[in-house]
């Protein structure tokens, strides 16, 4: 792996964990609905968004 290639690992992964944080957030005032609609972020940001909504205890599917 290159330096180059690297640092677009280390770019994304921050952005990752900024994002979740925004969405941890958001989750603790939001409803039923809006909670599926997190749940479904969580999935298209990350490959192993089925861990995090199990812990964070989102939804079940």
């Amino acid at each position: 792996m290159s330096i180059s290639e690297r640092t677009k690992e280390i770019k994304r992964r921050r952005h990752r964990r900024k994002k979740l944080a925004l969405l941890a957030k958001k989750l603790s005032k939001a409803t039923v609905s809006e909670k599926t609609l997190i749940a479904e972020k969580i999935r298209r940001l990350t490959p192993g968004g089925e861990v995090i909504i199990e812990s964070w205890g989102i939804v079940q599917r």
